[in-house]
């Protein structure tokens, strides 16, 4: 690989850590873990009832941390660890991409195993242990809260995100359907010419005439893709998609 390499870009979504053993939020019933996502993912959910807030992303920290990564982030860090230029995009709040080995990774809705104050979201504290409670107060005195987007906030990352998109040469879209946003808006930040990969169960159906597509889980069809990119020693749309 030389400096002038091809640059992988991944947009990877809920999907991936679903195949972790993480569940998801589903727009179908509005729930989250059996909670309505009004009463615990909102700022006017923090305003009315901070103790729920931090009860429940407490529990969900604590399944991030049972959780461990799966072929699919596996892979990705293989790929970048050959010597490929590999950037990767997530709407996922959890570490997974990280502890797989992967060093690029861009965190659109946060993360959960960082807390941050209420009046400047640029003062971040990691959790390496524990969680927050009521009490718990940055530098500047105010309570901590989980470095999350909630429903209803802006994404203040989504520019950065923008710009790593339109330096794309291959796109690839894993474990978030063409339809979902912020997918759908960042896919059209890359450019005109630059292909895109979608992996999902029904690739064949979610994906526009440009769009390849790979009807396979991302821990079945990533390992797969990144084996035939290795072997070769470039990037390519394989002629089987």
């Amino acid at each position: 690989m030389t400096d002038s390499q091809p640059r992988l870009v991944v947009l990877t979504g809920a999907g991936i850590s679903a195949e972790s053993g993480l569940k998801t939020f589903r727009d179908g019933d509005g729930l989250w873990e059996n909670h309505a996502i009004e009463d615990v993912a909102t700022p006017e959910a923090w305003v009315r009832d901070p103790e729920l807030v931090l009860r429940f992303y407490d529990e969900r920290r604590t399944q991030v941390r049972r959780a461990k990564p799966n072929p699919a982030h596996h892979a990705l860090a293989e790929l970048e660890q050959a010597g490929f230029d590999v950037r990767i995009v997530t709407q996922n709040i959890d570490d997974l991409h990280e502890r797989a080995g992967s060093r690029d990774v861009l965190h659109l809705h946060g993360e959960i195993l960082k807390a941050r104050s209420s009046i400047d979201p640029r003062l971040l504290y990691p959790l390496p242990r524990g969680g927050i409670k009521l009490g718990d107060l940055c530098d500047k005195g105010s309570q901590l809260r989980p470095h999350v987007v909630w429903f209803g906030e802006a994404v203040p990352t989504y520019p950065h995100a923008c710009d790593i998109v339109a330096e794309a040469d291959l796109l690839l879209v894993v474990g978030t359907s063409l339809s979902v946003m912020p997918a759908a808006m960042l896919v059209d930040q890359a450019p005109v010419e630059c292909p895109c990969i979608l992996v999902d169960p029904k690739a064949s159906q979610l994906s526009p005439n440009w769009v390849k597509a790979l009807d396979r889980p991302a821990s079945q069809g990533l390992p797969t893709l990144v084996e035939h990119w290795k072997r070769e020693n470039r990037l390519w749309v394989p002629e089987w998609l």
